[in-house]
Parts: C-alpha cells; structure tokens; sequence
C-alpha cells in the first residue's frame, strides 16, 4: 500500500521539536559531568587483574553518578546483562524476612524467575523468595492501571523496598512518567519513609529531563546496552542512587570488602564514556522512530501505545496487531533490513526466561543491544510488537517504509 511518509512527518514537527528540547537539555547535562570530574585521556586507560587504583573507573563512576544525580553510582562491564544488574541491586539490600512489592503489577518474564514466581525448581531455589524474601504485587486496575489506592494499603513499616519498574515489558500498561514515579514515591515515603524506592530505569535514560532520582527514588539501575550506553558499548549496567544502596549492591556483584574497589574493566572505559557522551542524541533519533511508527501505524487502522502525540517516558513502542502473521511480518521485515545478518529469518522460538515463544528481530552490531533497531513480541494474544531503539531516524524511517509496502491491510 501506498503511505506518504512526508507528510505524516510535516504533522509530526511540534512533537519533534520537543524530542530536541529535551535532547539539547540533556546533552548538556552529561557536558556539565564530564566538564566538571574532568574527564581526560589518562581516565581511558585501564589496570589488570584485581583492578585496584582504576582512576578511569573512579571517574566514570563519579560523571554516572552527577548525570543521575546520585549519591553514588557503580558502572560495570561486569553486569552480565540489565536482569543481571537489577538482580544485583534487589539481592544486595534485601535479606531474609525483608519484604519486596512490585508496585505495578507483575514485573517482565525475565524479572519474574529472579523474584521466585516463575522458573524451574532450582531457579526458585536461587531466587528471592527462595532466599527468604517476602514478595508482594500490587495488581493492575484492569490489567491496565495502576492502583494507587491499593499501593497505599499495602505499603506499611515492615515494607523494605518497592520495585517501580519504569517501562511496561511484555504487558499493556502505560510506562511510568517520572510524575507518576513522584508520586509512587510520595505515597510510599509517606507510609514508610525508611522504605527503599528502588526504579528499574531500563529503556528510560534521557527520554525526559528529569531521571528517577529527581523525583524521590533512593536506587536506579540499568543496562548498558540500552539508551546510556549511546549504542557503542559492549556490555554491562549501572546502579545509582544512595550510597548506602549502591555499596550494597557491589557488594552483591564482587563480594563483601571488595565491593566497588575491584575488577579490571578491559579497556573498556573510553566507550563507556562516549557512549554516555554520544546517548542523549542517540536516544532523541529512537524516540522520533517510535513516534513515526505510532503516526504510520496509527493512520493505516492499527492500535498503537503510545500514541504518536502522547508523553514518552521510554523508547518503545507497541503496534497491536491482534493477528501473528502481521506480527511475524514485522519482525520479519526489521530483520531484513538489520546491518548485520540482514540475511536470517527470525522465527517464534522458546527462550530462558520467557513463557511463551518470542519472536525477535534484532540485526545489531551487539548482541541484545536494544537501543539498536529491534522489534520482538511474545506468540500470544494481542500479539503486539515491541518495537525499541534506533540509532539514526533515518534508519526506523526506511524500514517502517518497507513493512508498509509488505503489510497487506
């Protein structure tokens, strides 16, 4: 079918506008970081073995930790993955008989075998409430919404932490907004003030100019393959917040007396560093690419979330479907057009972690990068693609071209 792409992008020129607005803000704000630590080539080298006096670590531990506007922050190649680093943070201040809510409903697939509510018998046996960690969910009003009123019952003095898990994961609520992260943590402080407001800020850096810590949270944390990584660096994640949370978590990582002081990085300080850099932009061209598919999907009869001129909080974007070859198609498409192994079909397939088959597209030059062109989306009803990243507009432009040429609706 035939889509004029020129001028749903004419329509689009105010909602751009404000993907600049707060780009420019925050490329200044991670400026103002690097200006101020002084960062210099002698921080990009980097020290073996124990990996004790890594300056460049200190360093960029100290620029993360003013981005984020944190007490402190722990920036390391060493987190296997985002579930990895979150997993840290929730072992490292939680203990037996601590309690945990989830104050979203039930978290992502991937989050739900580190808590204990899905997975096999060893990996309930490894998890949380395996360890003794008491484990509550606050449900979502109409599978949709969250339940303030509820939050406010639940969340009394014996609640050690709170989950607010920013973005919507294989679900369809609404993202979190950093208001509506304040306001979690307003009623959370208010019933417990000693209560740990821990944000899972995946797919959430830079989106808004404001970040969780901003708004009342005590612990951040993320992945470094997603948006601060600026698409360049090759694995690991980030905490940040109170101090007293972040030491507790590399406790968790390292081991107790080792906790942030150790672990070579690999060279791996300059990228890391120019991929926080390089991120705020990166970030702005992959918010525009979800706000052109939801305008493109949109005009041609799909329901999108969020809609192409609702308020972005992260960079995905579904497209319902209700239909799996159309989600196939997409993903299918996406793959296609990926720079690397462009070639490969991606088809419906089991993955650890996940209840039901997943389809993924995701032709990117690091593996799991998700700040990257990459779409996927779980074999089940309403069968919505999730679609994230980008690393220049012009690249989710021409594939969303291609899937509407290929779509026959």
């Amino acid at each position: 079918m035939y889509y004029d792409f020129k001028l749903a992008e004419k329509t689009l020129e105010k909602e751009f506008e404000k993907v600049n607005d707060i780009r420019d803000y925050n490329q200044r704000k991670v400026l103002k970081a690097f200006f101020d630590n002084r960062v210099a080539p002698e921080h990009f080298y980097t020290v073996s073995g124990y990996g004790h006096d890594d300056l460049g670590r200190e360093v960029l531990d100290k620029v993360f930790a003013q981005v984020f506007c944190a007490e402190k922050a722990l920036v390391r190649i060493h987190f296997a993955s985002g579930t990895h680093t979150l997993a840290c943070a929730l072992f490292g201040n939680l203990k037996y008989g601590d309690k945990l809510i989830s104050v979203a409903g039930t978290p992502y697939d991937t989050m739900q075998e580190v808590i204990g509510t899905a997975g096999d018998e060893e990996t309930k046996r490894s998890s949380l409430i395996g360890s003794g960690i008491l484990y509550e969910e606050v449900p979502l009003k109409n599978n949709t919404d969250l339940d303030l009123e509820k939050l406010e019952e639940v969340v009394d003095n014996k609640t050690t932490m709170v989950l607010i898990q920013r973005s919507k994961g294989y679900s369809t609520r609404k993202s979190l907004s950093i208001n509506t992260i304040s306001e979690i943590c307003r009623i959370v402080k208010s019933k417990n003030p000693e209560c740990i407001c821990f944000v899972d800020n995946c797919y959430g850096e830079f989106v808004e100019n404001r970040e969780p810590l901003e708004a009342g949270a005590d612990l951040i944390a993320g992945s470094l393959i997603k948006n601060p990584g600026g698409g360049i660096v090759e694995a690991g994640g980030y905490i940040a917040g109170k101090e007293l949370y972040v030491q507790r978590a590399a406790n968790r990582l390292t081991a107790p007396g080792i906790g942030s002081e150790g672990g070579a990085m690999f060279n791996q300080h300059r990228l890391i560093f120019q991929g926080l850099f390089m991120a705020p932009s990166v970030v702005a061209d992959a918010v525009k690419g979800a706000i052109l598919a939801a305008k493109v999907f949109d005009d041609i009869g799909f329901n999108t979330a969020p809609a192409y001129n609702e308020h972005r909080t992260d960079i995905i974007q579904n497209i319902i479907f209700w239909k799996q070859e159309f989600l196939e198609e997409f993903c299918k498409t996406i793959q296609s057009l990926s720079p690397i192994n462009g070639y490969v079909t991606p088809i419906p397939e089991y993955i650890p972690g996940y209840e039901d088959k997943v389809i993924m597209a995701g032709g990117t030059f690091i593996e799991g990068s998700t700040i990257e062109l990459s779409a996927d989306g779980p074999i089940r009803p309403p069968y919505a693609a999730y679609m994230q990243g980008g690393l220049n507009y012009a690249h989710v432009k021409i594939c969303l071209e291609e899937i509407v040429k290929k779509l026959n609706v």
